[in-house]
């Protein structure tokens, strides 16, 4: 019995040499084969609409970062009016809109401050600036119809020995009322006053205006004629200086607020004496007046055309340029919206007509571009079908 049991020992022994393998070997016969991955699917391309929002969520953006809030409100609203479910969009604009909000809360207090010193200037140039962001908010709007009021200015060209202070001491009495005027020219901290620049000294409410002596030239004495002499004729001298009546006219209407009237009168008369530097003046006078005044009543299209008038006439009348660019600025929006709304309202070629107008104004605005290419490629795509 003992020798059955061992054979069946050594039996299984050999049997366990026989199946033991290697580590290494064992490892590899056992291991199990991975599954070759299925070849990676690419995203859906992205559809026309989509293109479309996401170039203006890119311009919102870019618009924000340079400072220019109004205009990336507008780009987010465009993005939502292409697709109004886009939650990117939908994100930006709400937390833009709550930016906006805070700061037009700063700009009112700054202004509210600024009253409290007695700067009406820089408190208008704080409510203003809180419009400029909000365009219907009533407190600002309110503050510079009823709180802030017309200021009289003077104007004092620097001389040696000028400061702040002085001349706060020489208009004012006061040297503490520097800041105003500071303020009102919008001067850098601790300015040094050049010897030949003109500053504004703004009034004061409540505060006396000391305004400075003035010298007079005594007029010349006409000598009288003596007497028994007979005078039948005045002299060069006495005579009325003559008013051109289409100047007379033109400066009628601009007093009355007519500016398209004075503009045209004084064009007649520039027709006949092109040099004539009254004339000029007062067309100058008049389109920035209805330029600035179209623009603050939002006739943009309007003020451009004026203001453009004037850039040619002269490109550095006082803050026109400014107002010029500004104005195009509003233009070009207004017809880049309009064809954004005409596009949705599938009237394609209504909207390629306003974003040319826009190429027109802006030769560089790329969303302009972009979206002629995809509507043009959208009428020859359906052009083709119909002959199909």
């Amino acid at each position: 019995m003992r020798r059955p049991l061992s054979l069946i020992g050594v039996a299984l022994v050999l049997t366990a040499c026989a199946t033991t393998a290697p580590p290494d070997q064992a490892m590899t016969a056992t291991a199990p084969v991975a599954p070759t991955p299925p070849p990676a699917v690419p995203p859906p391309a992205p559809s026309a609409q989509q293109r479309l929002v996401g170039e203006h969520r890119e311009r919102a953006q870019q618009l924000e970062q340079e400072g220019a809030l109004r205009k990336a409100l507008e780009q987010w609203k465009i993005a939502l009016t292409i697709d109004p479910t886009d939650a990117a969009a939908l994100a930006g604009r709400a937390k833009l809109e709550a930016r906006i909000e805070g700061l037009v809360a700063e700009r009112i207090a700054a202004g509210r401050a600024a009253l409290a010193r007695g700067s009406q200037v820089e408190a208008q140039r704080r409510f203003a600036s809180a419009l400029a962001l909000d365009p219907g908010n009533r407190i600002a709007f309110e503050a510079l119809q009823s709180e802030v009021r017309d200021v009289e200015f003077l104007t004092h060209t620097v001389r040696a020995g000028d400061s702040l202070a002085s001349l706060a001491q020489q208009y004012y009495g006061d040297r503490s009322r520097s800041e105003v005027i500071w303020e009102t020219n919008q001067l850098p901290p601790n300015p040094k006053l050049a010897v030949g620049t003109t500053l504004k000294i703004p009034e004061i409410p409540g505060v006396p205006f000391v305004r400075p002596d003035t010298r007079r030239e005594a007029a010349p004495v006409v000598p009288r004629p003596e007497a028994g002499t007979a005078r039948t004729e005045p002299t060069r001298e006495e005579l009325p200086p003559e008013v051109n009546p289409l100047l007379a006219d033109a400066r009628e209407a601009f007093d009355r607020k007519d500016y398209t009237a004075a503009v045209s009168d004084v064009d007649k008369l520039l027709g006949g004496n092109p040099g004539n530097r009254e004339a000029l003046d007062l067309k100058k006078q008049a389109l920035y007046t209805q330029g600035k005044t179209q623009f603050e009543q939002r006739k943009y299209d309007e003020s451009y055309q004026a203001l453009t008038q004037l850039a040619k006439l002269q490109p550095n009348y006082e803050d026109s340029a400014k107002l010029l660019q500004q104005a195009r600025a509003r233009v070009v929006e207004r017809h880049y919206s309009e064809g954004i709304r005409l596009f949705r309202d599938e009237k394609v070629p209504e909207a390629v007509a306003e974003w040319r107008i826009v190429l027109e104004l802006d030769p560089q605005h790329v969303n302009a571009k972009r979206n002629i290419d995809q509507a043009e490629r959208l009428l020859r795509g359906l052009d083709e079908r119909k002959k199909r």
